[in-house]
């Protein structure tokens, strides 16, 4: 049973090759280059060679909401035919930099409609993007900002724990706009959660000192 994901990577590693094969353009994006802008539509679709990025909505009132992550081996953002006015306020820029396999949509619709594997993946992958935002919407909405916190903890550090302890690279100011939460509120939660010794932090990093800890403090929802 699949679980909510912030941060999508290898998704679209077997298609590597063909996408090689296929028509395409080759581009690099610098570190802090924004690749999608606001206001702009889905012209160009990519595949990340490697690299991440990130994808975030800037809100009229000042606050930034962030809402994924992409790394290598998969595809965004993702192929669809319509245009939705939301798209036209939301923006991705480099964490790094980037190299990517750039489609036009009409390129991407010819592999789309002639490989069944491609349009079955594009299809598997919208589906564990929209339990992203059905797991934010109908659950963490009615969550306190500790168990909200612990949850998306458990989410960025299960997804490439192989033991019991593992790092998370993002700063207090991430968490807060990933959760729509103040500094106070985060900065209160990682003290509770030091406390217990289930995490301990560092410049832009939280150490998940305790993985089975935190999975307790979590909603079954996450698990």
């Amino acid at each position: 049973m699949l679980t909510p994901r912030y941060v999508f990577a290898d998704d679209f590693r077997q298609f590597y090759e063909y996408f090689l094969s296929m028509p395409h353009t080759c581009k690099t994006f610098h570190k802090g280059e924004v690749i999608w802008k606001p206001g702009q539509p889905h012209e160009a679709i990519h595949y990340i060679v490697s690299g991440s990025v990130i994808h975030y909505a800037d809100h009229e009132s000042g606050r930034r909401k962030i809402i994924s992550f992409h790394g290598a081996g998969t595809v965004f953002p993702g192929y669809h035919q319509s245009d939705y006015k939301i798209e036209l306020s939301l923006s991705t820029s480099a964490l790094s930099d980037v190299s990517v396999l750039e489609f036009t949509r009409t390129q991407f619709r010819t592999m789309f409609e002639s490989n069944r594997a491609l349009s079955e993946q594009v299809v598997n992958w919208y589906s564990m993007y929209v339990n992203l935002f059905l797991f934010e919407t109908v659950h963490q909405e009615y969550n306190s900002s500790l168990v909200k916190l612990c949850n998306l903890l458990y989410l960025l550090a299960s997804g490439q724990a192989s033991h019991s302890a593992c790092t998370v690279d993002i700063t207090q100011e991430d968490l807060a706009d990933m959760l729509g939460l103040s500094r106070v509120q985060i900065t209160r939660g990682l003290g509770e959660l030091r406390k217990r010794a289930v995490i301990s932090t560092g410049r832009g990093k939280i150490f998940v000192q305790d993985l089975s800890a935190l999975a307790k403090l979590c909603t079954s929802e996450t698990l």
